[in-house]
């Protein structure tokens, strides 16, 4: 309803802003990928290091889905073939995630798009969202989609854009606050704030 709702102690509320791409943008000058870096995928993640590079990108974010997911579910997900999940590497060591979904028909989600904190702001996030158009396209797709919420990168929207995204959309979700299950560090995403049952 319009006006302002009251949020249970406990809980944590953020709005999410959807945005999509329905043809390909035109292809616009690109530096090349400096020496070291590499995009590569991941056939068969494994969970723990899957789960270990989701929370290095994402704990700062609340990024939390994948670390309170159930191994089978996650393993299930992961295990698809139109389920492509990529890392982008630097000089050895995993600093960025790419995950591709084509489970829909004509439709590719970039379900899950980020750089370990010291990545950011350094050229590899426009290399691997090149990577991710270019990959999302090379299948049949109509549409190609992504969402993100108000507790991810403040520069994550405008990125988008850039990208040649575009807002359709906001949601509010409504969510148990990891950090008092255990599932995320007590002082991660201090951005947030953390308000607990009296």
């Amino acid at each position: 309803p319009d006006g302002y709702s009251a949020v249970p102690a406990g809980k944590i509320a953020n709005v999410v802003t959807c945005l999509e791409m329905l043809a390909k943008p035109p292809a616009k000058p690109t530096r090349p990928a400096p020496a070291g870096v590499t995009i590569e995928r991941l056939e068969h993640p494994d969970l723990g290091e899957y789960r270990a590079l989701f929370r290095a990108i994402g704990e700062e974010w609340m990024w939390f889905s994948r670390l309170v997911m159930p191994d089978a579910e996650l393993g299930a997900i992961l295990s698809n073939p139109d389920v492509h999940v990529y890392a982008l590497t630097e000089g050895g060591r995993r600093t960025g995630l790419l995950e591709l979904d084509f489970r829909t028909e004509g439709e590719c989600e970039l379900a899950f798009f980020g750089l370990v904190p010291d990545a950011i702001g350094q050229g590899a996030g426009r290399i691997l969202m090149d990577a991710a158009i270019d990959k999302a396209w090379a299948k049949p797709i109509r549409r190609f989609w992504v969402h993100t919420c108000h507790f991810d990168h403040p520069g994550a929207v405008s990125f988008y854009q850039r990208s040649g995204f575009r807002p359709y959309a906001f949601m509010v979700e409504v969510t148990d606050d990891p950090r008092l299950t255990g599932k995320v560090r007590r002082d991660a995403a201090r951005h947030v704030p953390l308000i607990e049952a009296r």
